[in-house]
């Protein structure tokens, strides 16, 4: 795992590839090279920063030059050994024992053609001095991050979207669009980008400029037609292994010539993994968190330790419990840094801790959970959606009567937070709402309404844009599957937008590698060839993938309460962070330039302290992008987002 980083015709290229490849020293202390070839009438330069886990010797550094061609990689190819084999029977000699090599080696074979081949999570740039095409590629499923930047014939790309902003001398502007769509889902999708000009590459694709200052995009997989393919599978009764599917993907994410732990919340899905990579290798370090009681308690958490124990003490893992108090008020600005844009999701910090604490202890390679939830249908949101079908069938008069009753409830009292009632208020903000509509808002922080009432009047048309935008995306599909259509557009959108990009980042600042088994391309496949009916059963969502850890978890953890992978928002807001609230509600950038409106914000943390309803993550968010937009503005010396709308 590792940074990478270039220009191609772009002025001052040199300078500004070591300066982006600087800004990307924490992905790879291990090692840090660059490379530089004319180009015409001017040149590319490419740059890496090395997280030394496959043949740590000289022969795996980068970027790798080998018979006019030349690579700069980020990631990790779990199927390396297989196409190595085929390679080598094809009369290739390989140097040394990385992946890098037999990506290089499949790219000179095959091109783009080995692209639906590659099983694993990559960004990569690759160089031909024959033709002096620059070719950019980003994996299937968006699990590593590739930001680019294009001005006139020229280009420059960077694995973090911060390295972009260090070498343009403060001359991104912010894009407010970006800014409403991370305000109502607290993330910005993936499709945008926080600074405008500047672009994430999509997943599955690549990106091809020429000497001649042409551009060529291209597309080498499509979860939809992965999704359609796994319906028609469904129908003909060809349903898969999932367990099989599974076990096999979590054996080919141990590969690693370092050592590798997990991450064990005590939850069905770290769990699983946990038990099957114990399988490998006897003993592996897990790692899980805990909070200070007081703060658990108020936030009415569930006891995810205990359940972590178990799995530990019965697969013999050597656990290692971090407990999480920190000073959020100086964790705050850290994190709004790493993340790169606007993220209001606390359980970021969880994973730069935890990630931390691992490579402190000498630990470079993590597996993680994620993903299992956005293919398998465990949020609550799902079954909440499911059951929201037959509650719109429910007479309107009784619909308001409950709703008026519900919404008399506090969500909190002084000492403790009320988690059903939160759980009953949100269902009812979304329940009776037509399908498409219902499903975002049962995810997203602000209806429509809310949404604009909080912002500057001028930024309502780009509210509609970024609703827009969603409707188009959950309708952009074949599936006559509800369940399955939820778990597309997670694996569209929430899962490269958000969970994918902290968990990179997050870990990236850590200088740790995390690898998601369940975020694989075969596992997708199995995925959409369930049924929505066999993902959530009765009231038990991911139920297929709970039969398939019965044969190896015992069914108190498989079939325990969902815990949650988050922090004690509702204590921070409320003590720690009520100084900081303050500020940003009153005197912050935000407000100063108009952005957001300081009486809705006023009324939002007067209601969550009276405990009627909860607002604790809104807040949350807008402090994270209070810091965001301060670093931004800094630095480019703008002071309205509106003002650029």
């Amino acid at each position: 795992m590792c940074g990478i980083a270039g220009t191609y015709r772009w002025p001052d290229g040199k300078a500004v590839t070591d300066r982006l490849t600087e800004t990307l020293a924490h992905r790879g202390p291990d090692g840090s090279g660059t490379y530089a070839h004319a180009l015409g009438d001017g040149e590319v330069h490419l740059g890496h920063r090395r997280l030394a886990i496959l043949d740590l010797s000289g022969t795996g550094a980068q970027p790798m030059v080998s018979e006019g061609l030349v690579l700069a990689y980020n990631g990790e190819l779990y199927n390396a050994p297989e196409l190595r084999a085929e390679l080598e029977g094809a009369g290739v000699r390989f140097r040394g024992t990385s992946d890098t090599e037999v990506l290089l080696e499949a790219w000179r074979r095959w091109g783009t053609d080995c692209l639906p081949r590659l099983r694993g999570m990559f960004a990569f740039a690759v160089f031909d001095e024959r033709t002096g095409e620059l070719v950019l590629v980003r994996d299937q499923l968006g699990i590593k991050p590739l930001f680019l930047l294009r001005r006139g014939e020229g280009l420059l790309f960077a694995s973090e979207l911060k390295a972009l902003a260090a070498v343009t001398g403060g001359s991104l502007e912010v894009d407010p669009a970006a800014l409403v769509a991370s305000l109502l889902y607290y993330w910005v999708p993936d499709s945008r980008c926080a600074f405008r000009g500047a672009e994430k590459l999509p997943p599955g694709s690549w990106l091809r400029c020429r000497p001649d200052g042409s551009v060529q995009r291209g597309r080498f997989w499509d979860l939809r037609e992965v999704a359609a393919e796994g319906q028609e599978r469904a129908r003909s009764g060809d349903l898969p292994d999932l367990a099989a599917v599974v076990e096999e993907s979590t054996r080919l994410h141990l590969l690693s010539d370092v050592p590798v732990a997990t991450f064990l919340s005590g939850g069905l899905d770290s769990s699983y993994l946990t038990a099957l990579a114990a399988r490998d290798r006897p003993g592996i370090p897990a790692y899980t968190i805990g909070f200070r009681a007081e703060d658990a308690r108020f936030e009415a958490m569930p006891d995810d330790l205990r359940y972590a124990r178990q799995v530990a003490e019965r697969f013999g893992v050597d656990l290692r419990e971090i407990e999480i108090a920190p000073d959020v008020q100086d964790l705050l600005p850290r994190m709004t840094y790493h993340l790169d844009e606007p993220v209001g999701d606390p359980a970021a910090i969880n994973t730069f801790l935890i990630c931390s604490a691992a490579r402190e202890a000498g630990v470079k390679v993590m597996l993680s959970g994620m993903g299992a939830d956005e293919l398998f249908a465990g949020y609550r949101k799902h079954l909440a959606n499911l059951i929201g079908v037959r509650y719109r069938r429910v007479p309107g008069p009784v619909r308001r009567g409950v709703a008026a009753a519900v919404d008399r409830l506090p969500v909190a009292t002084r000492r403790r937070g009320l988690r059903s009632v939160r759980f009953a208020k949100r269902f009812l903000s979304f329940a009776g709402l037509p399908e498409e509509t219902a499903f975002r808002r049962s995810y997203t922080l602000y209806d429509r309404e809310e949404l604009i009432g909080l912002l500057d009047p001028d930024l309502a048309p780009a509210v509609d844009d970024v609703l827009t935008e969603h409707a188009d995306v959950y309708r952009d599909n074949a599936l006559d599957d509800f369940v399955n259509r939820m778990c597309l557009t997670d694996a569209r959108m929430f899962l490269p937008g958000l969970n994918l990009a902290y968990t990179d980042r997050s870990s990236m600042a850590a200088s740790t590698e995390v690898r998601v088994p369940y975020v694989d391309v075969e596992v997708v496949r199995a995925a959409f060839a369930v049924p929505g009916a066999r993902k959530i059963a009765g009231r038990q969502g991911k139920a297929v993938l709970k039969e398939a850890a019965t044969t190896v978890l015992p069914r108190e953890i498989v079939y325990r309460p969902k815990g949650l992978f988050s922090a004690p928002l509702r204590a921070w807001m409320s003590r720690d962070l009520a100084p900081l609230v303050r500020e940003v509600v009153h005197d912050g950038l935000l407000v100063r330039s108009g952005f957001l409106r300081r009486e809705a914000l006023a009324r939002m943390v007067a209601e969550d302290a009276a405990g009627q309803r909860d607002f604790s993550k809104h807040l949350w968010h807008v402090l994270t992008l209070e810091h965001w937009y301060r670093d931004a503005t800094s630095k480019a010396g703008h002071d309205s987002p509106a003002s650029t709308a």
